[in-house]
């Protein structure tokens, strides 16, 4: 692995800043260079949240990521339309077809469509869509561990929230077998 440049996108509340920090977080404990940086619409929960992701195995520069993303995993419309030009030709786009109905428009890119919402619904809890799309993304990239981001899951949620830990390694599990 070079580095993964990610834009993580969706509604306030669908749980991609969670996302992000986990995957930062992740690769922190994997001993690899990260930034995380975060952007809010200025309506916080239903308005627009993105942010960028950098794993790498060497220094990153700036955590900026403009039109050189090698992934945009997107949880909404708004997001597909706003951030599919920031992907590099032969990036991935994982798209969540469960809230969006529209095709990638780029010819160049790798176009994975996930059904976030509809597993997360059949594992009991609609708040881990965010998982089952991060869970196809590591599974396309593995530039993390699973193990790894269920670790960096325990030290973030804390003890108190130890019972979620099965639910969101199944979420990322069933990501990763729709691009399998």
């Amino acid at each position: 692995m070079a580095t993964e440049k990610i834009i993580m996108a969706g509604f306030g509340g669908q749980g991609v800043m969670s996302m992000g920090q986990l995957l930062t977080y992740a690769g922190m404990i994997e001993n690899k260079q990260v930034s995380w940086l975060p952007s809010y619409g200025p309506e916080m929960r239903g308005g627009t949240a993105n942010c960028a992701v950098i794993v790498s195995d060497s220094p990153v520069g700036s955590p900026i990521i403009t039109g050189d993303a090698t992934t945009a995993l997107v949880l909404n419309l708004p997001s597909l339309v706003k951030f599919e030009k920031n992907l590099q030709p032969g990036g991935r786009l994982i798209i969540n077809s469960s809230l969006i109905e529209k095709k990638a428009e780029r010819e160049d890119v790798k176009a994975y469509y996930i059904p976030a919402n509809e597993i997360a619904n059949e594992l009991g809890n609609s708040k881990v869509a965010n998982m089952v799309m991060l869970g196809a993304y590591l599974e396309l990239t593995k530039i993390v561990s699973v193990d790894t981001v269920i670790e960096a899951l325990k030290k973030v949620f804390g003890p108190s929230k130890a019972d979620l830990v099965p639910l969101n390694k199944e979420a990322l599990s069933r990501g990763a077998e729709c691009v399998k």
